[in-house]
């Protein structure tokens, strides 16, 4: 039998977009009510040590310069080492820029859905459950992980026309992990 090896404790930080958007029959829109990480978490069977913290449930397309700091601080005052930002994909990168140009000594994984976790077809769940394994396993730095993809926070675009993220980005550096 393989030896046993404890589980890193994981922080999922939230910040919204479309990942946990729930569809509001009334308005006829997707709109934010709560975070949907405790219900996916209990479906996934999740066992690991993990602790989600709120920061905001907002589209990304709304996040300012005073949100971004919010996030890097909860990275910073985290006191785990594998910790998950749930963010919206249209802004994903300029936030994971702020928090790698931080150099924390911590695995920090940004991560979103396409579709709604609420709305079948989503990409939701398994973007969460590649982003918990990546959190895990990768050395310290910022990464975006997308499209069963891990990209250096330095070196990640979002393929609006595809619809998924890629290598590249203004003054990127390497290839796509």
């Amino acid at each position: 039998m393989p030896p046993r090896h404890p589980s890193i404790a994981t922080r999922i930080l939230v910040t919204g977009g479309t990942f946990d958007k729930h569809y509001d029959a009334i308005k006829g829109e997707l709109t934010f009510k709560e975070s949907h990480l405790p219900a996916i978490l209990a479906q996934s069977r999740v066992t690991a040590p993990v602790e989600i913290q709120v920061l905001q449930l907002i589209d990304s397309l709304h996040m300012t310069d005073a949100h971004r700091a919010q996030v890097l601080g909860a990275c910073r005052d985290a006191p785990e080492r594998a910790l998950i930002v749930v963010h919206g994909t249209d802004t994903m990168r300029e936030t994971a820029a702020v928090v790698g140009a931080a150099g924390l000594d911590k695995a920090i994984v940004f991560t979103g859905a396409m579709v709604p976790f609420s709305v079948q077809g989503s990409d939701a769940l398994f973007n969460l459950g590649f982003a918990f394994g990546a959190a895990q396993l990768l050395p310290a730095g910022t990464y975006v992980a997308m499209n069963a993809r891990v990209f250096g926070w330095d070196d990640v675009a979002k393929n609006r026309a595809e619809g998924v993220f890629e290598p590249g980005a203004a003054g990127g550096a390497g290839p796509g992990r």
